[in-house]
C-alpha cells in the first residue's frame, strides 16, 4: 500500500514532477519490495476483511485530503497566478486599445485642423486677391476722376482767364474813351454833361 500512495499523489498533483524511479525506490526499502514481490508470487493476495477494508479506506481518504488540500492550495495559487496574468492580459490588450483609439483621435483632428487651417488660407488669400482687386479698380476710378478734375480745373481757369481778359479789355476800352473825352472836353471848353457820382 505504501508503493501505491505515492503513485496516487503523482496522478493528482499534476503541477508537482513525478519522482524519479530512484527516488521511488529509496522510499521503500529493498527488503520490503522482495518480500512483496515474493508474496505476489507465491500466495495470491487476500481479501481483506470487512473492517480493514473501512481502514484502508480512512487511511487512503486521509492521504488524498491532504494531497487534495495540497493539489487545492497548489490550484489556487495556480488559479491566482492564471487570474493575474489574465488580468494583465486584458489590461494591456485595453491599453493597447486605448492608445490606438488616442492615435486615431489625435490623427483624425490634426487632418480636420490641418484642413480647417488650408480652407482658412484659401479664404484669406481669396478675400485678399478680391480686396487688392477692388483697391486696383478704386485707384483707377481715383485716376480717372482725378484726371476729369485736373480737366475742370484747367477749364474754369481757361474760362477765368478769358473773363479776365474780357475784364481787361473792357477797362482799356474804357479808359481810352474817358481819355478821349477828357480830350475833346478840354479841345471845346465844355464840361461833361455827366459828372462823378459823387457829388
Amino acid at each position: 500500500m505504501a508503493a501505491e500512495e505515492p503513485k496516487v499523489a503523482e496522478t493528482e498533483t499534476p503541477s508537482e514532477p513525478p519522482p524519479a524511479p530512484e527516488t521511488v525506490q529509496a522510499l521503500v526499502p529493498a527488503e520490503a519490495t522482495k518480500d512483496v514481490a515474493e508474496e505476489k508470487a507465491i500466495i495470491p493476495p487476500p481479501l481483506p476483511p470487512p473492517e480493514e477494508k473501512v481502514d484502508e479506506s480512512k487511511a487512503v481518504e486521509k492521504a488524498p485530503e491532504t494531497v487534495e488540500e495540497k493539489s487545492a492550495e497548489g490550484s489556487i495559487n495556480r488559479d491566482a497566478v492564471l487570474a493575474r496574468v489574465e488580468t494583465e492580459k486584458r489590461m494591456s490588450l485595453i491599453k493597447a486599445w486605448e492608445e490606438s483609439e488616442k492615435s486615431k483621435a489625435e490623427n483624425k483632428a490634426h487632418k480636420r485642423l490641418s484642413a480647417i487651417v488650408a480652407w482658412e488660407n484659401s479664404r484669406k488669400a481669396s478675400v485678399e486677391a478680391e480686396l487688392k482687386k477692388l483697391e486696383e479698380q478704386l485707384e483707377k476710378k481715383k485716376a480717372e476722376y482725378a484726371e476729369k478734375m485736373k480737366n475742370k480745373i484747367a477749364m474754369i481757369h481757361k474760362e477765368a482767364e478769358e473773363k479776365r481778359a474780357m475784364i481787361e479789355a473792357k477797362r482799356g476800352e474804357d479808359i481810352l474813351k474817358a481819355e478821349e473825352s477828357a480830350a475833346k472836353y478840354r479841345a471845346t471848353g465844355t464840361s461833361p454833361k455827366k459828372l462823378l457820382g459823387c457829388f
